[in-house]
C-alpha cells in the first residue's frame, strides 16, 4: 500500500477532505498533516511538516491544497528533497511526474472542481518519471 502525505490550509480544508477519501477508495494509506478546521491558519504549518515526511522517505509523495497553492509550493520547495508542482489540470500533472520528477501536488482550491482535483491527483501519481534526458535537469534543481 502506498503512503501519502495530504495537507491545506483553510482556503483548501474542504478539498482535502474530499481528496482523503478518494485517496482511501484507492486503497492508498493517507497522513493528514492538518489544518482539521476552515478556521484562518498559516499554510507554512502545514507545508513543512509535510515537505520533511516526502523527503524524509516516511511518505512517497504528498498533496498540498490552498487557495491559489503558490503559497504551499513556495514552502515545500525550500526543502532540497522536494520537487512541488503547482498543477490545475491533469495534463500539468503528468508532465509534472514526466519530466520533473516532481514529489509534491500542489492544488490551487479556488480555482478547480473536486472533479478536477481527483482527475488531477489521478494523473499524478499514476504517471512515472521518464528519466533520460530529463534526469540530469532534475539532478540541477537541488543547489
Amino acid at each position: 500500500m502506498k503512503k501519502l502525505s495530504i495537507g491545506a490550509d483553510h482556503a483548501g480544508f474542504e478539498l482535502k477532505e474530499q481528496l482523503k477519501i478518494f485517496l482511501q477508495s484507492k486503497n492508498y494509506l493517507v497522513e493528514d498533516f492538518g489544518t482539521h478546521s476552515n478556521d484562518s491558519m498559516d499554510y507554512p504549518d502545514v507545508a513543512h511538516p509535510l515537505a520533511i515526511s516526502v523527503e524524509d522517505y516516511s511518505a512517497e509523495m504528498g498533496i498540498l491544497i490552498c487557495g491559489s497553492a503558490n503559497g504551499v509550493a513556495m514552502a515545500a520547495n525550500k526543502h532540497q528533497g522536494i520537487r512541488a508542482a503547482i498543477c490545475w489540470n491533469s495534463e500539468l500533472a503528468a508532465l509534472a511526474r514526466q519530466h520533473n520528477n516532481a514529489n509534491v501536488l500542489c492544488l490551487p482550491a479556488r480555482f478547480i472542481s473536486v472533479d478536477e482535483a481527483t482527475d488531477i491527483v489521478n494523473a499524478f501519481l499514476e504517471t512515472a518519471f521518464e528519466g533520460g534526458r530529463h534526469q540530469r535537469r532534475v539532478d540541477k534543481v537541488s543547489c
